[in-house]
């Protein structure tokens, strides 16, 4: 990895690029650009807090992963998280408390870290949790959920608290959707994206991106679909296969710089909606963002871990801060010994290196 890339700097450049693009996005609405002027500013002021902590040595990442929940009520084809048995269907035993969670917000706040990502299991299962995220406008939290449990209740919480912002999961069309996520899932999500928009609320979707549906989701029908029913934000997050019998549906070198290409076109043709992608062009970032160089995640035990698709911890936020969490011995490892450089096959080079993760995992932590 170039030790003169400036991750600082690009994390930075790419916070300032998704809060401009959403300003944008939420012109029209009076209540949400006036909720989303008062985050850019809360933003402008996470940005000196973290650029402030750089010029001493330590480096806080503006993004945080938390996986609030271990429940789920869907079976998704090739879940990553059941695949490493971060779901389970048992009652969840030993999970961070509403009030653990609390402080790990006010916390995160308080170091200068912007966004949070809700996620799971289903999140929208953690009505004590989320409520909690509600109270910090400082911090947006989109909530990655399939959908299916957008209550009368919930909409009241995301037309009070703009700061949550709900990305429901689609895989493409019908078919596709109920074929990775079970049957009627599609017109479960549809209704609540429609539900969503004749409240005026923001919301986006979430695409996890596979060579099954790649050329659809990125097609213009598709995307004009999401933004008539109101969608404001699409985030396409590269399928990670953490088992040898998925790896046919990773996309190939071929098929992610034609992602990426279609990516740059869509931000240009719609200006309407936001558009991320997960992991991205990592030869422009330097390398992969997991480990604390752009973001961590800390799983519903408290464990911190490099990303949700390698759950390796070496430290708990129950017995330590966060700021002590991010700047974990494992991390350090991982960034300094190279294994997150961009000299990889896939889209996510925690998973092509896993070998050389482990490895580095075992050694005496």
């Amino acid at each position: 990895m170039d030790k003169k890339f400036d991750i600082q700097s690009y994390m930075t450049k790419g916070v300032e690029r998704i809060v401009s693009d959403a300003l944008r996005t939420t012109m029209r609405d009076p209540r949400e650009s006036a909720y989303m002027l008062k985050f850019a500013a809360s933003s402008r002021k996470a940005s000196k807090k973290r650029a402030a902590a750089e010029k001493q040595g330590e480096h806080i990442p503006p993004f945080l992963i938390a996986s609030i929940t271990s429940s789920c009520n869907l079976h998704c084809a090739g879940c990553y998280s059941r695949c490493n048995n971060a779901t389970t269907d048992i009652e969840p035993v030993d999970q961070l408390s509403r009030d653990e969670w609390r402080k790990i917000f006010e916390e995160a706040r308080d170091l200068g870290v912007s966004f949070i990502l809700l996620a799971g299991g289903e999140p929208m299962l953690r009505w004590d949790v989320i409520s909690e995220a509600a109270k910090m406008p400082e911090i947006l939290f989109p909530i990655f959920t399939n959908g299916t449990f957008m209550s009368a209740k919930y909409m009241e919480l995301f037309d009070e608290h703009r700061n949550l912002v709900p990305v429901i999961s689609i895989e493409g069309d019908k078919d596709k959707t109920d074929s990775r996520r079970g049957e009627g899932v599609y017109d479960k999500l549809i209704s609540a994206m429609d539900s969503l928009a004749e409240r005026g609320l923001i919301f986006g979707a979430s695409v996890t991106v596979t060579t099954e549906n790649f050329a659809e989701v990125t097609s213009e029908k598709f995307i004009r679909e999401l933004s008539d029913r109101g969608c404001k934000l699409v985030i396409y997050v590269e399928y990670v296969s953490v088992t040898e019998e998925s790896t046919d549906l990773v996309l190939s070198d071929e098929q992610r710089d034609h992602l990426i290409a279609e990516v740059a076109r869509v931000r240009q043709a719609h200006e309407e909606m936001v558009f991320v992608s997960f992991p991205g062009d990592e030869k422009s970032s330097g390398g992969c963002i997991a480990a604390g160089r752009g973001f961590f995640h800390i799983n519903s035990h408290g464990g911190a871990e490099p990303c949700p698709f390698s759950p390796y911890s070496d430290v708990n936020v129950r017995d330590t801060s966060l700021k002590e969490a991010m700047h974990s011995e494992f991390f350090r490892r991982l960034t300094e010994n190279d294994i997150l450089a961009d000299d990889h096959k896939g889209g996510c080079v925690l998973f092509e290196k896993r070998d050389l993760v482990e490895q580095q995992f075992d050694k005496d932590l």
